[in-house]
């Protein structure tokens, strides 16, 4: 593929909601485009972009694919999205490095919740857009409806440039280029031009004339011609509709069936003539070495910088995805990673599409490619010349909200998880793993259970590892609610050296910290070298509360009394004699569970307040106050424990349709209701027990 000039490059994000066809239109266009021989299915799992062998079997997207594809003496990077929530991430690696995006919508439905999340992700970022209406040609499916869905949800913006052709009992013949007034039908593969069907010449005139509309609005000068009654000539109108999209006044109706091409030839035409091209997006600001602000301009006569937005990692390597953001990058140059201060061979370098590269010997301005084995460089990185050393702004992810615990289904596999999840944090830094040391767990956290099921089947296929979810432990902690006073004594004899150490303790509730050691003794009955050991004892058996065996906190602990003998003592026997005074008297000083409260910020539309709210009551959490956010939106804050939001992510998702988001942090741990000790109690016993029996 020739390498383009930036004017004559369209990286366009493809958004959307799961199973509205985005995949399908790709293979639609790249075989119009001449790319590839067939269309692909993806029932029969050979698309170009879903090539992953997750995504075959579970047949839908699941990470960011390119599919380049030539057309009108322009280079369209097409940016294939997951539709499904769990995947967003990938989505905002999508958009970092687009220009414009193409948001799917099917004739069935019309536009769904992802419609409106891609909607609003355009938004925040002020990015140019259009609609595709797809799967017209299907049973049920109602192309004027759904267009009215999108002009109701989305406002006047939204103008349909290509309309559909019906025969007969609603078959979809053709389209109809409302900008130059010409029709066509396919003929199989082939394109054909046809007359204007005459009952849909008055519809046709009426979408031009409000594209003009539009397009007089963007001028003095063209709302001048309008109200005169000139027409606008088809260049004219080109023009107008493209600048409208690059002021984000219009939104661009396309239509059509990726299962017979028809509409795809349009679709092709109205990304070159309306999308915009990279250096028409705003100009990217960042800091230099010396900590001045720098433009990074989309020049290809400017200081090489690109941007990685995608890793792929396997047991061989990380190829990682960039965009020129300036300059061009050639083979055998080498870059500076600024974040890890390193430098980067760019060995060999490629283009691609789907899962099929092609070396190359240079990436112009603007234009997307490929490079295989960057030692320290991750998704999100910038790597540009020594001579102008700067870092773009990272891609931001949403923090991630459902959390299970990972373990291999055959001891002595934990390195194996560790290195596997290492290299896949490389290809999806959108979850997070840890080891809690106090549970003794591997914890996991993504957006979904979609997300970590196709974690735990790469590890499986890529890594060779077997692991099982389930969920993590509460950390639960113990404290004590009333003084008591208490004695612990150690003495062993076994021959020679015997062991003794005497200690009288008082232990009481301590507000101000977790732990507090005091001692109060008179008359040196416990010399004070064994103050520490009396200390570290307790320390090490508050570890493990009387309860259920979770770590005590709020505890202090005062040294009263106690003797000592001048042969046996020793700092061991002080140690022992203070863990038994801790086993007798925290039992007697009515000791409570805590549970850990999380607060919490649900983002929900007004709709589903009620049920929101409910379902918080039913987890026992307390609704601290709402906001109202612009566009019928609610913000509650609130606190509920830990222990109750295992399945939130889930749950809410399901009951706002995908629409609700939230975020949780742990607040401080409060007292357990009785019922709930009781449970946790009985369910640590067993778990005892089980691990006794093994």
């Amino acid at each position: 593929m020739a390498n383009y000039p930036v004017n004559k490059i369209r990286n366009v994000c493809l958004m959307g909601h799961g199973g509205d066809g985005k995949t399908s239109l790709i293979e639609s266009l790249l075989f119009t485009g001449g790319v590839t021989d067939r269309v692909g299915k993806i029932t029969d799992g050979n698309t170009v972009c879903d090539s992953d062998s997750e995504e075959i079997k579970r047949k839908f997207s699941i990470s960011l694919a390119v599919a380049p594809v030539e057309w009108g003496g322009c280079k369209i990077n097409l940016l294939d999205t997951p539709g499904f929530f769990d995947f967003e991430s990938e989505v905002s690696c999508a958009l970092r490095v687009a220009e414009s995006a193409l948001i799917v919508a099917t004739g069935k439905s019309g536009p769904g919740v992802g419609t409106e999340k891609a909607w609003a992700r355009c938004e925040e970022r002020g990015m140019p857009r259009m609609f595709y209406i797809s799967k017209i040609d299907e049973e049920n499916s109602d192309y004027y409806n759904s267009l009215h869905k999108l002009q109701k949800e989305f406002g006047v913006t939204v103008a349909p440039i290509v309309v559909p052709i019906f025969e007969g009992n609603r078959d979809t013949v053709g389209v109809v280029d409302c900008v130059i007034r010409k029709a066509y039908k396919m003929n199989g593969n082939e394109r054909v031009e046809i007359p204007i069907p005459d009952n849909m010449l008055d519809k046709v005139n009426q979408h031009r004339a409000a594209l003009c509309e539009n397009v007089a609005e963007l001028s003095e000068e063209l709302m001048e011609r309008y109200f005169a009654g000139e027409e606008f000539s088809d260049d004219e109108l080109i023009a107008g509709i493209r600048q409208g999209v690059k002021d984000l006044v219009l939104a661009p109706v396309f239509c059509g069936t990726a299962a017979t091409g028809i509409g795809s030839y349009a679709l092709l035409k109205g990304i070159v003539d309306y999308m915009p091209s990279p250096d028409e997006k705003p100009v990217e600001i960042s800091e230099d070495e010396k900590g001045e602000l720098v433009e990074i301009n989309c020049t290809p006569n400017g200081s090489t910088c690109a941007f990685v937005f995608k890793t792929v990692a396997d047991q061989y390597g990380r190829f990682s995805y960039f965009k020129v953001m300036s300059g061009e990058v050639k083979s055998d140059m080498t870059l500076v990673n600024k974040r890890a201060d390193a430098n980067e061979k760019m060995g060999h370098i490629f283009t691609v599409c789907g899962k099929k590269t092609t070396e190359v010997q240079v990436v112009g301005c603007g234009d997307i490619g490929a490079v295989s084995k960057l030692v320290t460089t991750k998704t999100g990185d910038t790597l540009c010349l020594s001579v102008r050393k700067v870092e773009l702004e990272p891609i931001t992810f949403a923090p991630p909200c459902y959390t299970q615990s990972i373990a291999a289904k055959v001891k002595g596999a934990e390195e194996k998880i560790s290195a596997g999840l290492a290299r896949l944090k490389d290809e999806d830094p959108s979850f997070d793993t840890e080891f809690n040391p106090e549970t003794k767990q591997h914890i996991i956290s993504g957006a979904g259970d979609i997300q970590l099921d196709v974690l735990c089947a790469k590890l499986r296929d890529k890594f060779g590892v077997e692991v099982q979810l389930t969920p993590p432990i509460v950390p639960y902690r113990e404290k004590i609610r009333k003084k008591v006073s208490v004695e612990g004594k150690h003495k062993k004899q076994s021959g020679g050296h015997g062991q003794y150490g005497h200690v009288k303790m008082d232990f009481e509730p301590y507000a101000d910290g977790d732990y507090l050691f005091e001692e109060k003794i008179f008359g040196g009955s416990v010399p004070k070298n064994f103050h520490p050991a009396v200390d570290k004892g307790i320390r090490e058996a508050m570890e493990h509360g009387v309860l259920a065996g979770y770590p005590m906190v709020g505890l202090k602990a005062v040294l009263t009394d106690g003797s000592y003998h001048d042969v046996d003592s020793n700092e061991l026997s002080f140690k022992m004699a203070a863990r038994l005074a801790y086993k007798a008297g925290i039992p007697q000083a009515s000791p409570v569970l805590l549970e850990p409260i999380s607060s919490m910020k649900v983002l929900v539309p007004d709709a589903y307040m009620g049920d929101v709210i409910g379902d918080l009551n039913k987890r026992r959490g307390r609704i601290m106050g709402m906001n109202p956010i612009d566009g019928g939106w609610q913000e509650i804050l609130a606190e509920a424990p830990m222990a109750e939001l295992s399945d939130y992510a889930i749950t809410l998702r399901s009951m706002t349709q995908g629409r609700g988001s939230f975020v949780s942090a742990f607040e401080r741990y409060d007292e357990a209701p009785a019922p709930v000790q009781e449970k946790v109690i009985a369910a640590n016993k067993a778990r005892l027990e089980a691990l006794n029996k093994e």
